[in-house]
C-alpha cells in the first residue's frame, strides 16, 4: 500500500471514529501532496510523498521550537500531537551515531578534507538520508567533522 493510500485510510478512520485533530494533519498532508503534484504535473511516487511529509513536519518542528521560545503551553502541546500524527509515515529516523557513520564513509568516498568540500559530502550524503534524517542535523555534523 503506497503512502498515499494509506493517508487514505487513515482519514476515513479518523471521520468514522471523530478525530478531529488527526483529521485536520491527515488533510493538511494530503492537501500538500496534491499541490505539489497540481505545481509539478506529476503524480508523485512513495518518495516525492516523503520528502512532502518531511517537509510538512519540519515546518511543525520550526513553530514547536518557536512557541517553546514564546512561552506558549498550549500551542507546545498542539504542535507534539501534530508531530506525532505525521511521524508514521515517515521512514524510521536515523539516530546521530548513524548519521555520523554514513558521514564518514561519505567523507571517505568523496576524499573531502576540508571545510570547502561540505557541498560534495552533502551532495553525495542527502539522498541516502532523505526522510529519514533532519538536514540541518546532517548539515551540523558534516560541518562538525570537516573541521
Amino acid at each position: 500500500m503506497s503512502i498515499k493510500d494509506k493517508l487514505v485510510a487513515d482519514m476515513k478512520e479518523a471521520m468514522k471514529a471523530r478525530q478531529s485533530d488527526r483529521l485536520t494533519v491527515i488533510r493538511s498532508m494530503r492537501s500538500a501532496i496534491r499541490q505539489a503534484e497540481i505545481d509539478g504535473k506529476v503524480d508523485l511516487d512513495d518518495n516525492g510523498v516523503i520528502g512532502i511529509i518531511s517537509k510538512e513536519l519540519k515546518m511543525r518542528q520550526d513553530s514547536l521550537r518557536e512557541f517553546e521560545k514564546g512561552g506558549r503551553a498550549d500551542l507546545v502541546e498542539k504542535t507534539e500531537a501534530e508531530i506525532a500524527v505525521i511521524m508514521p509515515y515517515l521512514p524510521k529516523q536515523l539516530s546521530k551515531d548513524e548519521i555520523c557513520t554514513l558521514v564518514k564513509s561519505t567523507i571517505e568516498k568523496t576524499g573531502a578534507s576540508t571545510p570547502k568540500d561540505m557541498g560534495k559530502v552533502m551532495k553525495a550524503l542527502m539522498p541516502e538520508v532523505k526522510g529519514k534524517a533532519d538536514g540541518k542535523l546532517v548539515n551540523d555534523i558534516v560541518r562538525e567533522m570537516l573541521n
